[in-house]
């Protein structure tokens, strides 16, 4: 019954999160852009704007209901339910947001959930929470995460496209989300074993907080810079794949015990890396232009 609560819990946080992400992407394009060099500025900048101000609110209930979600099943079988929320994006871009989402996006959304469901779905069963962690691999595992997000957060100097550095910061995001929840997990294993007190002092509460500012500012950028469908697609997909590599390096949870599993799940990140060159940018609806969406 916890393994279920926690699915639902998961399911909860997959559909708000992603109303979070479209109200944050109106409210970014209304502020200024985004500087690091200024972050209270910026912050500031960004919550005086009431659309990103209600996105950041729901996407603080869609946050909780994941942390109670980790907090009560593994993390792959809360990442298997996210992962089917990425097909929602289209169904909310198209329905409530006013973009007009081609058949490519729904075909490339399509296959990222089914690669991301595919790879979940063949990691063998694991039972309860799941939270016991390796500290050193917990420590190479979030560094190493760190090192890849920073990579895309630089973009155009690093020498990638500017034109892609919308949808890189998005990446980047999605990244250190997966810092972050991988983080939480651990700090729930810490919170069981040594109560509040050992959460509070615990590094790990710092490495969930640095990861999910260095993401704030990061999606609010890629908002910013990129459309919406394609930034809040490779956020969700890349912080999916983040915590599903963390639950199997620093949680333990196990991988595929025979060859058909291993190709399976080798098929499945095919997938998902031919749907992201299947997701191009979504257009505006004739005449939506500044209205306000519909689940206002």
């Amino acid at each position: 019954m916890t393994i279920q609560l926690g699915i639902l819990l998961a399911l909860l946080c997959a559909v708000v999160s992603n109303l979070g992400f479209f109200f944050k992407h109106r409210g970014a394009c209304e502020a200024p852009p985004v500087d690091i060099r200024h972050p209270l500025r910026t912050a500031r900048a960004l919550y005086s704007s009431k659309w990103f101000a209600l996105g950041m609110i729901v996407a603080t209930s869609a946050w909780g209901f994941h942390v109670a979600a980790l907090a009560l099943a593994p993390m792959s079988v809360v990442q298997v339910v996210l992962a089917g929320g990425v097909v929602l994006i289209a169904v909310m871009a198209d329905r409530l947001f006013g973009f007009e989402v081609g058949p490519r996006q729904w075909g490339g959304l399509g296959l990222t959930a089914a690669g991301l469901v595919l790879l979940a779905v063949t990691l063998p069963a694991a039972h309860g929470a799941h939270s016991a962690f390796n500290t050193p691999a917990m420590i190479a595992f979030e560094a190493g995460l760190f090192f890849i997000g920073g990579l895309l957060i630089m973009g155009p100097r690093a020498g990638a496209p500017a034109e892609h550095h919308g949808v890189m910061l998005g990446a980047a995001s999605g990244v250190l989300f997966g810092v972050s929840d991988v983080a939480i997990k651990a700090l729930t294993h810490v919170g069981g074993m040594e109560g509040v007190l050992g959460v509070l002092v615990s590094p790990w509460l710092l490495v969930t907080i640095s990861a999910s500012v260095a993401a704030f500012y990061a999606s609010a950028r890629g908002l910013q810079d990129g459309d919406a469908v394609p930034v809040i697609a490779i956020t969700g997909t890349a912080a999916n794949i983040s915590c599903i590599a963390g639950g199997i390096v620093v949680f333990g949870d196990p991988l595929p015990g025979d060859a058909l599993g291993i190709a399976i799940e080798a098929v499945a990140f095919l997938m998902i890396i031919v749907a992201s060159a299947l997701t191009p940018a979504p257009v505006r609806s004739a005449g939506v232009g500044a209205a306000a969406p519909a689940a206002a």
